[in-house]
């Protein structure tokens, strides 16, 4: 029997999503814990793999058990023994054929920048204090919009069979965080908190990272 879950996890905890040897991620500590509940070795296969310190918000994942199950109660077990930074959503029974991987067909990955030195943004923000054209961004954004080989912003050494993506959408914007607005000191739309949102059907490895970083040149 296959069953997705739905998880949100904060990235700083863990290399990435990927189990590796000697190193904690996020897929190692989700199939910790399923084996646990399970009473045996669990595989888990997510919606595609996120580098170290990249956080996600509605990931979806699926495994396979014969062991029949409640999910209700085996959601309140997972949350309740999973390691830190991690959060299950949902727990839902679906067809032997749905994957979470080849079944998405859009992702979409936000990374955030400040220019005002602000302690409550580090953990899941980039520091960028210098001068920005914002509209000169923007529209080197759109150029990337469109099926293409985008092995140019792929790590080095990477083995994917192929370096062809199809990004939807592609920009930057303005944003107020809620800490500011909650205390009504919210700034002016002026670039100082900045998030570049990026859509695609996939995403190569450290790919949007390459990409910020290009932009921000």
């Amino acid at each position: 029997m296959r069953y997705k879950i739905t998880l949100s996890y904060s990235g700083a905890p863990y290399c990435g999503w990927q189990s590796q040897d000697n190193a904690p991620t996020v897929q190692g500590e989700v199939e910790r814990a399923l084996a646990l509940l399970l009473g045996g070795p669990v595989k888990v296969t997510g919606a595609g793999r996120t580098d170290t310190g990249v956080n996600a918000l509605a990931y979806p994942a699926h495994f396979d058990t014969d062991i029949p199950i409640d999910a209700t109660y085996l959601l309140y077990k997972l949350n309740a023994i999973v390691g830190k930074g991690i959060v299950f959503h949902s727990i839902e029974r679906r067809h032997d054929g749905f994957h979470a991987r080849f079944d998405a067909t859009k992702r979409t990955y936000n990374y955030f920048i400040h220019r005002k030195k602000d302690p409550f943004m580090d953990e899941f923000s980039y520091f960028y204090p210098y001068g920005l054209d914002v509209a000169a961004m923007n529209e080197a954004a759109a150029l990337l919009k469109g099926e293409m080989d985008f092995s140019a912003f792929e790590k080095t050494g990477a083995n994917n069979a192929t370096s062809v993506c199809n990004v939807f959408s592609a920009g930057w914007k303005n944003y107020v965080p809620s800490h500011l607005s909650a205390c009504g000191l919210a700034p002016e739309a002026n670039g100082d908190y900045l998030v570049f949102e990026i859509s695609a059907n996939r995403f190569l490895r450290n790919m949007v990272r390459a990409i910020v970083g290009t932009l921000l040149e």
